[in-house]
């Protein structure tokens, strides 16, 4: 079942990385030229909040010690990160 995250006017205002919580969890919305990815807002290897991270096309960059995760499958694309994040499966309705 789908649950209300964000608009996408908030996650524009955001500027494209925005945190939610969906479910009881924690979540990083990523808008990446119009499509929306989400995935745990925690990273698995320093705990820090991807959202305040710095995305660069499908990448997030962990703002504590820069590692990297793919935002479509949450997958760790740069070092020090080794260990996926929860990737999640969107649904953009009417905005």
């Amino acid at each position: 079942a789908f649950e209300r995250a964000a608009t996408l006017d908030a996650l524009a205002e955001a500027g494209g990385v925005l945190a939610a919580r969906v479910g009881g969890r924690r979540v990083a919305l990523y808008d990446v030229g119009g499509t929306v990815y989400a995935t745990d807002d925690q990273c698995s290897h320093g705990y820090a909040s991807l959202s305040e991270g710095y995305l660069d096309g499908h990448l997030i960059e962990c703002p504590l010690h820069q590692g990297l995760f793919d935002v479509r499958d949450g997958s760790p694309a740069g070092a020090p990160c080794t260990v996926a994040v929860r990737a999640y499966p969107v649904r953009v309705e009417g905005g």
